[in-house]
């Protein structure tokens, strides 16, 4: 998720607002990863979560296209918070009800929706919140405005 996190940051995950509030696009997530991540990277997952950003929800039609840019029900996205343009097309695809579609802001080293399809909401942990260790990298998640 560089360049959002670096290796070594410990962040707190919101795991009650989900009952009130629904998922959003561009929300950082902690998930467990579904069945298809295993078939991907052809091994058992040993049931660490991961973090990626949603960024389509159930009933988009995701796309990846001209030049690594996010499409999201046809509309171009301005995605600041991204370490680099994908390098790679991808879709298009509809998100199936009851999923969203995640992917990583290091687009192109990320093992993340694009390999492994839509991701089940109930495999969703929380979201990310707050980042507290180190303390030079101390401040909240915060989903980048659309």
């Amino acid at each position: 998720m560089y360049p959002t996190f670096d290796v070594g940051d410990q962040l707190t995950v919101d795991k009650v607002s989900r009952n009130w509030r629904d998922f959003q696009r561009r929300d950082v997530v902690v998930f467990y990863p579904p069945p298809a991540f295993n078939e991907a990277i052809n091994a058992r997952s040993d049931g660490e979560a991961l973090i990626k950003r949603i960024v389509a929800l159930d009933g988009d039609t995701m796309q990846v296209k001209n030049g690594g840019t996010l499409y999201i029900n046809g509309e171009a996205q301005a995605e600041d918070f991204t370490n680099e343009k994908a390098a790679y097309d991808f879709g298009p695809v509809v998100v199936p009800k009851g999923c969203v579609f995640v992917l990583g802001d290091n687009r192109n080293r990320s093992l993340d929706g694009h390999i492994w399809g839509p991701l089940p909401k109930e495999n969703i942990i929380g979201r990310a919140t707050l980042k507290f260790w180190p303390p030079w990298h101390v401040g909240g998640v915060e989903a980048s405005p659309p």
